[in-house]
């Protein structure tokens, strides 16, 4: 094995948690490598809210469409079209967008290494903490590296190995499966997709689509995303989706790639070991539960992780480590329980499913839903509208409202 290479900190994992993460240590002058697998791309759906692209400055250039409108569609193909007023939500693909905020973080000062992390190696007494990774040479053949750091930072996804080996608490992480295909956009004479809107999300809340999630169909510009999650491991994805693109008139459409991957719905109880190793993004389990949103949640990870990370490589205490965790869940513990509230209540049959696209037809219901997920926190500003949308719920809860 060649001698191991030390840095302040480690990066295990290049997506947009990873990369904000290293971006951040980098500028405050610290050693960086980020590791990541060659050609990973995340299935996922692209969609970013106004926040972020103005929080973490996304050129816009980045941006594949601009969805203006989000059309909610119930059992009984009732369709509940919601207007996106003075904005939008952007929509990237993630191998552009990843290798963007990847190449950004290198631009800073991170050193970029392409390879698998294999493991963590025990902690002992030092400063320091190793771990090993799988490497290739110039001429394809594996080898093995270690790597030594004071810090280091799980963004390694769903199902992190970075957590399962060094975080207590992380195989309580709730998950769902998701798969999704990329087609070519339908050409503009193909009369089956005549409904095709290049500038709206449609999101299907229908049981034999998802039996406790949703489907979606989100543009891509030139192409799509169609796709469906379940926490059902009996269900079939593939034949749900496959139903979806019938139903969306996109079942001749050019497929291009397919791909599935775990999605966690609630944050790991703990970020850290108490020690040297710290989770940010997918690996904490920060994705949105209800809505599956994960982007934006990523990257704050990694923002919030940095910012521990930095205070424990200042003062070498490792209760900073904890502030990851205790920031996020201070501004977005809330909505993250509400969410998953309505996800367990409002997804578990069609009955309800059916009421929850009708709820959305309300004008409060809308406005404060997308408040809310543009800008990433709960409004405050009208109380009456929560009023009234409480009663609303209590009337679809109780049966005194018609679906």
């Amino acid at each position: 094995m060649p001698d191991p290479l030390s840095f302040d900190v480690v990066v295990v994992g290049g997506g947009p948690a990873g990369s904000v993460a290293a971006e951040r240590f980098a500028k405050a002058g610290h050693s960086v490598a980020l590791l990541d697998r060659a050609g990973r791309v995340k299935p996922c759906g692209g969609a970013i809210p106004p926040r972020l692209i103005q929080d973490f400055n996304i050129p816009d250039r980045l941006l594949v469409a601009k969805i203006r409108c989000a059309r909610m569609i119930a059992p009984s193909r009732k369709m509940v079209d919601i207007p996106i007023d003075n904005g939008f939500v952007g929509m990237v693909n993630r191998g552009e967008f990843d290798e963007f905020l990847r190449e950004r973080a290198a631009e800073a000062g991170a050193r970029r290494l392409v390879g698998q992390f294999v493991r963590l190696q025990p902690a002992d007494q030092s400063p320091w903490r190793s771990l090993e990774i799988l490497q290739r040479d110039r001429d394809g053949q594996e080898y093995r590296q270690q790597l030594r750091a004071r810090l280091i930072i799980g963004a390694d996804g769903a199902k992190s190995q970075v957590a399962q080996q060094a975080v207590p608490g992380a195989d309580r992480g709730k998950t769902v499966f998701a798969y999704h295909e990329i087609l070519r956009r339908p050409a503009a004479d193909n009369s089956q997709a005549h409904d095709y809107d290049p500038d709206r999300c449609d999101v299907y809340y229908q049981g034999d689509v998802s039996p406790d999630f949703y489907g979606w169909m989100f543009p891509h510009g030139d192409c799509l995303s169609i796709g469906t999650g379940s926490m059902d491991k009996g269900f079939s994805l593939r034949g749900a989706t496959a139903l979806l693109k019938t139903r969306a008139g996109l079942e001749n459409c050019e497929l291009l790639r397919k791909e599935g991957a775990p999605i966690p719905l609630k944050p790991l109880p703990r970020w850290d070991d108490g020690r040297q190793v710290l989770l940010a993004g997918d690996a904490a389990g920060v994705v949105a539960p209800a809505s599956g949103e994960g982007i934006y949640y990523a990257m704050l990870g990694g923002d919030l992780a940095a910012q521990a990370g930095l205070n424990f490589l200042r003062t070498g205490d490792a209760k900073s480590l904890r502030q990851a965790r205790a920031a996020f869940m201070k501004d977005h513990g809330r909505i993250f329980m509400i969410l998953g509230l309505l996800q367990r209540f409002w997804y578990s049959s069609e009955k309800r499913r059916e009421q929850f696209v009708k709820i959305c037809e309300d004008q409060d219901v809308q406005q404060l839903t997308f408040d809310a997920y543009m800008n990433k926190r709960l409004v405050r500003r009208r109380p009456m509208a929560h009023l009234r949308i409480l009663m609303k719920d209590l009337a679809h809860l109780l049966g005194f409202a018609r679906a």
